[in-house]
């Protein structure tokens, strides 16, 4: 079963990290309201737009939907 996005990102979790996409999945971690389940770009980009002022620029996004993507490619 392919994983979710949000299980994706907190894969790249590291509070140590200057990584805008590492960031992006702390800030995300803690936004009780995330998306967990879901897998597809449209509904997390449009979540994104409307609820995450935590992320400065929505390519952030955009660069962890690729990794996503080509993680579950290589399953």
């Amino acid at each position: 079963m392919r994983k979710s996005f949000y299980q994706f990102l907190m894969t790249q979790r590291d509070p140590e990290s200057h990584d805008e996409v590492a960031q992006f999945a702390d800030n995300a971690f803690f936004d009780q309201s995330f998306p967990k389940l879901e897998q597809a770009y449209e509904p997390l980009s449009k979540y994104l737009e409307e609820n995450a002022g935590y992320l400065p620029s929505m390519t952030i996004f955009d660069t962890a939907f690729q990794k996503y993507q080509e993680q579950a490619s290589e399953l």
